[in-house]
């Protein structure tokens, strides 16, 4: 029975859809650190050292004074973050990165 497994997993669409989901993981990570690294930085300061990492649009219609403020309240918000050592992205509550296992 693993003979005839590791026969089927080795055939060409397995091994091709298991490199194709590593390509593209390593391609959006990337691309999300060249938009974030190296394009938004001149972009927010042609703009009038605008911080792209706190700006944030209310979608119910309320008023907030921060993104803070938003997420405190309930508003819609982002459930993930980047780990600010190895960039993997990791629930917004971990304290620990689950990946590089760096305090936060």
């Amino acid at each position: 029975m693993l003979r005839e497994f590791k026969e089927f997993a080795m055939k060409g669409n397995v091994l091709d859809l298991a490199i194709g989901i590593i390509l593209g993981t390593a391609f959006g990570a990337i691309v999300k650190s060249l938009v974030q690294d190296i394009l938004m930085p001149p972009v927010g300061l042609l703009l009038g050292k605008i911080d792209f990492a706190n700006l944030f649009v209310s979608l119910s219609g309320q008023q907030f004074a921060s993104l803070k403020a938003a997420q405190d309240a309930g508003a819609a918000a982002p459930t993930a973050k980047d780990c600010p050592y190895c960039l993997s992205n990791i629930p917004i509550k971990a304290t620990r990165c689950p990946h590089c296992t760096s305090q936060l």
